[in-house]
């Protein structure tokens, strides 16, 4: 009786165990917050992930595949050397009631290239639509002979004269308007060159090519979509957009509030969305930055998904109501990465001056300095002790497994001896006998990326105690807006592939506009614009931009192991590792399938059951 009593007590505990909490509702548990929710502002996973949700893209990735499509917004497509064609789907509504057309596929790309904040995603744009121009003052400048400043006043931001106002609506006329148009229920994009990854750049999943509505858009205070000007729409801070905290979207899901206080983002489905209803009613995206608070909600229920980090995943492993899936592939790498020039303004860099008390605002432009620190980092340790061995060493920022990959090329390696060689170098000596002091953030929540930074500040003290690094932990916006405004010495980010060609990576770590290399200053500029002897004359600039260019896939694997052989040998930066990816959830959340590409979850995919 009493082993029968006992039998009946595990199976109730068990079905108890098993039911379903909150059947209509996902709590995610993450960490940080958006940095924006306008898509042409933002260019980070978690802004990605809500985006990804709310809005909707012309196609889809078919599940985890990164080369194959599928009908989103567009119905179907067909490529034609540069051009291709989209027809666009009848019957979608925007969250605003608004109903979907050709024209808001038009406006969203137009308004896309005339916004191109600095530093953000919509190189991706310039590059297929304008060849060698990555931006729009760049393309401006290339086309018209005219920089933008000489056009625009930056104080008012209209033409400087009726001369330069011309100049600026033929630039639109000709270059603006002409690469997107309509044509009855089909949108027709003019590229500057067949890109066979093009479709991967608008796909799902890249919030830049979600599709806004024009008309809510212009309500807002968005471009009204007229030539004359068009101008005064370049470059916004991301506070200054009116999408900075709205959607407007046509996604399975709508905003319902952005709480920053308690870094939470609230959703509800779209009843009215075109492929249907989703299952799931309400999406809490929740930034919990302790690792045992997130623990202990997965656990007790309270949470579907939460971000578990590897060095923890021994506390999960085992628990009969949670999927760890271990060993998915990534297309991400994380670095270390050296500003240049520093804002004399930053709160980071100390005096500000080579004086033992803090450190010039161009440290990292003496190339013994960047490479000290490469050589300071246990790289090794980090791998095995923090990612509990869910990480690769790779030789520069390009990942594993993307065209021009070499493993034969010089990994980062941890070396004191060499570190201090270099460090007795830098600025002829005073360095090692002054000494310096600077703060290395990371993004509160992210313990590898704290504990990357703890390891590379003991390394450096081991080697001098004159090294004085501070690691302080910052929320997430405040950390982007800190790398934006060129407060940070140094930073550790992780990069998740936009697209699946080395461009992608090589572009965005070591072209002066890429998204890295940009906000590693104008000495940076300067350095990749100059002509190389390594390159036979050419600069690092010209050779990413020849790379991109080559068709030939051979070609283009040689010209991108000679850039990575001219990185690796300047310290332009330094992978710290690849990861290799985990997932938890509660086993009742059904649905999920991995993509590599794809900045979050798909909760439109996502229903609940125990069965």
């Amino acid at each position: 009786m009493k082993k029968l009593l006992v039998a009946l007590l595990v199976v109730v505990s068990v079905f108890a165990f098993a039911t379903v909490m909150n059947p209509d509702t996902i709590v995610d548990l993450t960490i940080g917050e958006p940095s924006t929710l306008d898509p042409h502002q933002a260019y980070d996973t978690a802004s990605g992930e809500v985006i990804f949700n709310v809005y909707d893209n012309l196609i889809e990735y078919v599940g985890s595949s990164l080369s194959e499509f599928a009908p989103r917004i567009a119905e179907s497509w067909e490529v034609n050397g540069n051009t291709v064609k989209f027809k666009i789907r009848k019957g979608v509504k925007f969250h605003s009631g608004n109903e979907l057309t050709p024209y808001d596929v038009e406006y969203t790309f137009e308004r896309a290239l005339i916004g191109n904040p600095g530093g953000g995603p919509i190189w991706m744009f310039y590059e297929v639509f304008f060849g060698d121009y990555f931006s729009l003052k760049s393309a401006v400048k290339g086309l018209t002979g005219h920089s933008w400043n000489e056009l625009v006043n930056p104080e008012t931001k209209e033409p400087v004269n009726d001369e330069a106002k011309q100049i600026l609506l033929d630039f639109y006329k000709k270059y603006i308007d002409s690469k997107v148009e309509v044509q009855g229920d089909y949108v027709i994009f003019h590229l500057a060159a067949p890109k066979a990854y093009f479709l991967n750049v608008i796909a799902q999943g890249s919030s830049w090519g979600a599709i806004l509505d024009s008309k809510a858009a212009k309500d807002l205070g968005l471009w009204d979509g007229k030539a004359d000007g068009w101008w005064k729409f370049h470059d916004w801070k991301k506070e200054s957009s009116p999408l900075y905290a709205k959607e407007i979207g046509s996604g399975p899901y709508e905003l319902v509030e952005w709480n920053r206080a308690e870094q939470k983002v609230i959703l509800k489905a779209f009843d009215e969305y075109w492929r249907g209803p989703a299952k799931i009613k309400n999406v809490v995206i929740w930034g919990v930055d302790e690792w045992s608070t997130r623990k202990a909600m997965l656990e007790k229920g309270e949470a579907d998904i939460a971000a578990v980090p590897t060095q923890y995943l021994d506390q999960v492993r085992g628990n009969p109501d949670l999927e760890v899936i271990e060993g998915l592939p990534s297309v991400s790498v994380t670095t270390l990465n050296f500003n240049w020039q520093v804002k004399p303004d930053s709160p980071y860099i100390g005096s500000g001056k080579l004086d033992g008390q803090g450190i010039p605002v161009d440290f990292f432009a003496d190339k013994n300095v960047r490479l000290g620190f490469i050589a300071s980092f246990d790289y090794q340790k980090m791998i095995d002790e923090v990612l509990n061995g869910f990480g690769e060493l790779v030789p520069t920022a390009l990942p594993k497994g993307f065209l021009g990959y070499d493993d034969n090329l010089p990994k980062p390696k941890y070396d004191l001896t060499a570190a201090t060689r270099y460090f007795k170098r830098a600025f002829r000596g005073q360095l090692w006998r002054k000494g310096f002091k600077m703060t290395i953030l990371y993004n509160t929540g992210n313990e590898a990326r704290q504990k990357s930074a703890e390891l590379l500040a003991d390394s450096l003290k081991k080697i001098n105690p004159k090294f004085q690094v501070e690691a302080r932990g910052v929320q997430w916006p405040t950390f982007l807006d800190a790398r934006k405004n060129g407060k940070m010495p140094l930073y550790i980010l992780g990069w998740l592939a936009d697209y699946p060609d080395p461009n992608n990576f090589i572009y965005t770590f070591y072209h002066s506009d890429g998204d890295y290399g940009y906000y590693f200053g104008d000495k940076y500029a300067e350095f990749a614009n100059k002509p190389q002897a390594f390159f036979g004359g050419k600069s690092l600039n010209q050779m990413i931009i020849d790379a991109a260019s080559a068709t030939d896939p051979k070609v283009r694997e040689e010209k991108y192991i000679k850039i990575q052989e001219f990185v690796i040998r300047e310290g332009l930066g330094v992978p710290l590792y690849q990861p290799i990816g985990v997932r938890v959830h509660r086993k009742w959340l059904k649905g999920w399938y991995p993509n590599a590409i794809r900045p979050g979850d798909d909760y439109y995919r996502y229903y609940k059951s125990d069965e």
